[in-house]
């Protein structure tokens, strides 16, 4: 059936009237004769046709078009039955009603696609007796059933509630035309007063069909009776809700006010209230959750708050989700730890070479928190309350970049058989990052520590909490001081995230920091935590990781065969010292991934079936050697030494390069220092000067020339004292015309007195002296111990040289004998002791 369109038919009112008129052309004795002749059956789908009703129907499916077609050529009667199910396109016989009417056609117009606009009328109730082959539509043979019409004082009784329950509703419907409820007084047959009823009243196809089906009059006028009472209230209640929304409605409020008569229509009707059951679905979880006291006390009360409050309030949303954070928390849900030191040992030497001091401290916080566990309810006796030092331990990796501290994280957590998650500090501001918002503003969440707890599903992650040396701190608060009750174990059992506004306990959670310098870490927070220092790495070290765990790596992350490629150790060598200089190995990594790449190139295009790479090949597929051990280069001429700095990177190695020219007795620095190197700078110049006779220098040439000590590379900010013997050394070999050593490099700070003092990072900056080539040291006398934490293999290739005084730098320093050839007037000049 398509939608009829009423516009057709200028005569539908007048048709309607037809509804109730004396049938003379079809009497009952007429209609008898017309079915004794099998009966075209017309499928009806969503209306229930009735005696005496004028319907109007659309009709465009080709078997029904062909139907109304031959039934206009012939006596224009057909039989009209109710579909069961209203999807199916063509009902079979079994898919109809067995009960309908039989109805004759008034009128039919042809529409410009094909489909037929046909206005019928009802006019006695057929029940089908038996189904005919459906070629092409469904025919059916049928018999009358007349309805059982009682008389008496119930069937009066009945009709007046009838009556007087229809002029009510009909007072509550806006647009019944007046004269309705008069109309229907002088109708005197019951059973035609039922039909006029029923056809005018809005009720389901299943109400409908049982009401044609019903054989009695009476009981009819029951179900129309009850559906009037229904429709009734659900009018009552509608008028009611329009008059006290009608004073403050206005075009914001529409929405809600239609929201709100549907809210009272359902709940008078009886159906499922859908907030109620959510409503239950929360409290169900809550009981489920085994939240603490306090959370739990939060989360009923919001709940409470979420009952009275409608869905379409702003805050209904927010106080969910708030409800759904609680909830999801993993309150109770701890992973069980694996305390086994022999597979932590072993999880450990897997995943990274070496740094075996690091292992050593790594087993020991975990042996330790085994016996507390093992041990703790007999020690813990009149101490309840208190967290064991060792359980609470922050652990606090320190070192340059590519070292592995992130990776060592992993590997705990992987030991213990814990989840793992990661929060990157670098560059945060905010401390809401940390604590979360309040629930007050708009868009609120959680904090970033509440955040990974609910996605690692557990209470007792790893937690590695990277780059805390680099947390900022502006007007929105200072994130560092937000994690002081985060790193501290007394406290964090008790940690309150804005948000939630109730206490989590973070206890049972082991954190791991990570920082490349402690200088930039607030004293307070770094006195929370244990300090583990991971140092750069030697070139044998570099070579054995990179055998054992980068090539393996990059091979697989390739798609490359064991037996497809091997790396030399000779080529690994040249990766190393010419392409790369760092204190870890992630450039190393990086380089030997695209070496692997290039073979994987080879591979794809069957050029290559297996290759070793050798130094050659490095350099064809790396390009042009990127890093030079110019030590030598640098300080074959005068004036110029070789200083090792320590930088948050790793050491490193500079030099310290000096001139003088004509002039009145300047000093002139560059090379971007900072107010300590610039002092250094200064003390040095001040006392070569106060020296210049002891190291055969005319102390009279300080005053018609004029020096400049300059720092490369001039683009990088350089600070602090432990150059200050280089810049000695520097001085000195300019004046007295003896280049510096090129295998030697030295570190130390320098008094006026010449006394040479200890500095820090020793083992950063010898390991970058080890990774330029240089072979001797000098170091200050006092940093000697400091000597035993290098490795093995550094100690055994390198010379260290240890002084006490500036005299002993110059001495070892200074090449014997040796004077620098002129290349120019001015480099004479330089390499004359003294000025006439």
């Amino acid at each position: 059936m398509n939608e009829f369109n009423y516009a057709l038919f200028d005569e539908v009112d007048m048709l309607r009237d037809l509804f109730g008129s004396q049938r003379s052309e079809f009497d009952n004795d007429k209609i008898d004769e017309l079915i004794t002749e099998p009966l075209p059956i017309l499928p009806l789908r969503n209306i229930v046709a009735l005696p005496m009703a004028v319907i109007p129907l659309a009709v465009g499916i080709p078997r029904s078009v062909k139907l109304i077609e031959d039934v206009m050529a012939g006596n224009r009667i057909l039989g009209l039955v109710a579909m069961k199910d209203p999807q199916i396109e063509e009902p079979g016989p079994g898919e109809v009603h067995q009960t309908g009417v039989i109805a004759v056609i008034h009128k039919v117009v042809h529409t410009d696609d094909g489909s037929l606009q046909v206005i019928v009328q009802g006019l006695e109730r057929i029940r089908i007796d038996e189904w005919l082959p459906p070629d092409p539509y469904l025919r059916a043979r049928v018999h009358r059933v007349p309805e059982i019409v009682e008389e008496g004082v119930e069937a009066e009784a009945l009709r007046q509630s009838l009556l007087e329950l229809s002029a009510q509703v009909a007072e509550l419907l806006p647009n019944i035309p007046e004269g309705a409820v008069a109309f229907l007084e002088q109708v005197k047959d019951n059973r035609q007063l039922v039909y006029i009823v029923a056809a005018n009243l809005r009720m389901e196809i299943e109400e409908e069909q049982a009401l044609l089906e019903e054989d009695s009059i009476n009981e009819k006028m029951r179900m129309l009776i009850n559906s009037l009472m229904r429709e009734k209230e659900v009018l009552i209640i509608r008028k009611k809700i329009a008059e006290e929304a009608s004073e403050e409605l206005n075009k914001a409020q529409r929405d809600y006010f239609l929201r709100q008569q549907l809210e009272a229509i359902r709940k008078e009707l009886g159906e499922g209230d859908e907030q109620e059951a959510e409503t239950e679905e929360y409290r169900r979880k809550i009981a489920e959750a085994k939240l603490p006291p306090e959370a739990e006390k939060e989360a009923l009360r919001e709940l409470k708050r979420l009952e009275r409050m409608p869905p379409q309030a702003a805050e209904h949303s927010v106080i969910k989700t708030y409800l759904d954070w609680l909830l999801e928390l993993p309150w109770n849900t701890l992973s069980e730890d694996n305390l086994d030191i022999a597979h932590a040992r072993q999880v450990l030497d897997e995943d990274h070479y070496d740094l075996q001091k690091v292992k050593d401290r790594i087993l020991e916080f975990l042996a330790v928190r085994k016996l507390v566990q093992e041990r703790g309810i007999e020690e813990a006796e009149g101490n309840e309350g208190e967290v064991p030092e060792a359980m609470g331990a922050i652990l606090c990796f320190v070192g340059p970049p590519g070292v592995g501290k992130t990776s060592l994280g992993k590997s705990i957590a992987r030991a213990l058989g814990r989840e793992f998650t990661r929060m990157s500090l670098g560059g945060m501001r905010d401390e809401a990052e940390i604590r979360g918002h309040r629930r007050t503003y708009i868009g609120a969440m959680p904090g970033r520590i509440i955040q990974a707890i609910k996605r690692t599903g557990t209470r007792n992650p790893v937690f590695m909490l990277d780059e805390v040396d680099k947390i900022g701190m502006d007007w929105r608060g200072d994130p560092s001081s937000a994690l002081l009750e985060v790193l501290d174990p007394q406290q964090n059992n008790a940690f309150r995230d804005y948000y939630l506004d109730v206490d989590f306990d973070l206890s049972d959670v082991i954190f791991i920091t990570t920082a490349n310098t402690l200088d930039t870490i607030p004293p307070p927070l770094r006195d929370r935590m244990e300090i583990i220092t991971l140092e750069g790495y030697t070139e044998y070290e570099k070579l054995r990781i990179a055998e054992g765990y980068l090539v393996p790596r990059q091979r697989r992350a390739n798609g490359l065969r064991r037996n497809e490629i091997h790396f030399s150790e000779d080529a690994l060598r040249t990766i190393i010292r010419d392409y790369t200089r760092e204190a870890g190995v992630r450039n190393l990594e990086r380089e030997i991934g695209k070496v692997c790449r290039k073979v994987a190139v080879q591979i794809a295009a069957h050029e290559v079936e297996q290759i070793e790479i050798t130094p050659d090949h490095v350099r064809e597929f790396l390009g042009r050697q990127r890093f030079f051990f110019d030590a030598a280069l640098r300080t074959e001429r005068p004036g110029v030494a070789t200083g090792l700095a320590w930088t948050p990177v790793g050491g490193d190695v500079l030099f310290v390069e000096a001139t003088r020219m004509k002039g009145k007795g300047n000093l002139v620095t560059t090379g971007q220092l900072g107010d300590v190197m610039r002092e250094s700078v200064r003390i040095a110049f001040s006392w070569v000067q106060a020296n210049a006779e002891h190291i055969g220098v005319d102390p009279d040439l300080f005053e018609h020339s004029n020096f400049h000590v300059h720092v490369p590379a001039g683009a990088i900010p350089k600070d602090g004292p432990s150059a200050g013997v280089t810049m000695v050394t520097a001085i000195v070999s300019m004046l007295v015309g003896r280049p510096v050593r090129s295998d030697l490099g030295m570190t130390g700070e320098i008094t006026l007195r010449g006394q040479v003092l200890p500095i820090g990072g020793l083992k950063q900056k010898v390991l970058a002296a080890h990774r330029a080539g240089l072979k001797t040291v000098i170091l200050p006398e006092r940093n000697e111990p400091d000597l035993d934490e290098l490795p093995d293999d550094v100690r055994q290739s390198m010379t260290f040289i240890t002084v006490d005084s500036i005299e002993q730098v110059l001495e070892a320093a200074l090449r014997n004998g040796e004077e620098a050839t002129p290349e120019s007037e001015e480099d004479e000049a330089v390499a004359e002791p003294a000025l006439p």
